[in-house]
């Protein structure tokens, strides 16, 4: 019987799917007692008839399962691995202060194949809450989620007027502070690299940009991958074909540092010819040739905000996002 607004209940998914409704409930929980194909043939189905499960009236059947699940969705990097620096360096904190109050981690690494990526995992029943790491291309698929799923927060930029509770950087801020370092220093002819694509490294970008033009200064963007691999690739490429910058401001650590590496390869000289600045201060920053001079995250700030706000929503509290001041840590490739 369809309700009054147009959608089905789960008796009448069940009845079109031709299984019992406590295999519907099973299925689109995502319990592996039910075959794969079964899964997805109900979860189809529900789709179609625009069924979801009522997470609330589940949640009072269920025992708490004291764990928080971590994603990190790559749509746009679909190479990165768990053990990126950055990574690590906020999963570590995240872990301990899930800890201390008293839940387990769960964490996947996620290729988004469909919208329904984090649907799923929400609505797995598996976790008490979920803490998404990078909003990666996926904003639409987590605002989605966000607009009805309450224990949810997400390591990103802030999105105007969106669903989704976010802590992070202000990362504009943390552009325009790298820019004006780079312009102190009398540099005319700058470069970012990094994706403008991804949200985070996109108000990167800005900032840096806004900093170039109020002082009628060009600037170029290199849109490389966050992998080394392809990075430096990316780098070395550009600068074979084009007059190098002097002065580059990178959209992560990583990428600053396999920019350095192209640039000795060619080289030129960190920073005499090309002054640069990287963005996170993850631990290796300090021990590069010369000392990479980066755009300071807290991630030890950042994954204590992550668990406080997540555990008020999971009391059915109302938080706000956090932006946390960037502060410019000045080394020797500046």
């Amino acid at each position: 019987m369809k309700r009054r607004d147009g959608t089905v209940g789960l008796v009448e998914i069940a009845r079109i799917a031709g299984v019992s409704p406590a295999t519907v409930s099973r299925a689109l929980a995502g319990n592996p007692v039910v075959a794969e194909a079964t899964r997805v043939r109900v979860r189809e189905l529900a789709r179609e008839h625009g069924f979801r499960l009522n997470q609330t009236a589940s949640a009072l059947r269920k025992r708490r399962t004291a764990t928080i699940g971590v994603v990190i969705p790559l749509g746009h990097e679909a190479g990165q691995a768990l053990s990126d620096p950055f990574f690590m360096g906020l999963i570590a904190p995240l872990a301990d202060r899930l800890a201390e109050a008293g839940y387990d981690l769960l964490l996947s690494r996620v290729i988004p194949a469909d919208d329904e990526w984090l649907t799923d995992r929400v609505d797995s029943g598996r976790v008490d809450g979920t803490v998404v790491i990078g909003q990666s291309d996926q904003m639409d698929a987590i605002e989605d989620v966000a607009r009805r799923y309450q224990p949810m927060v997400v390591w990103g930029a802030r999105v105007a007027d969106g669903a989704q509770v976010t802590v992070g950087t202000d990362n504009v801020a943390g552009g325009r502070v790298a820019a004006e370092h780079l312009l102190e220093r009398g540099r005319t002819r700058p470069a970012f690299l990094g994706n403008p694509a991804v949200p985070e490294f996109a108000a990167r970008y800005q900032g840096f940009h806004q900093a170039m033009a109020e002082h009628s200064v060009g600037d170029t963007v290199w849109p490389v991958h966050l992998t080394t691999t392809d990075a430096y690739q990316e780098i070395a490429a550009f600068l074979a074909g084009h007059e190098p910058p002097d002065g580059i401001v990178a959209a992560s650590d990583v990428i600053a540092m396999t920019a350095m590496q192209a640039l000795a390869e060619r080289g030129l000289r960190v920073p005499e010819d090309v002054s640069v600045v990287g963005y996170d201060d993850i631990a290796v920053a300090r021990y590069t040739t010369p000392p990479l001079t980066t755009v300071r995250q807290d991630l030890g700030l950042g994954a204590r905000l992550i668990v406080d706000l997540l555990l008020k929503r999971m009391r059915g509290e109302a938080v706000e996002s956090v932006e946390m001041p960037p502060e410019l840590i000045v080394r020797g490739s500046s």
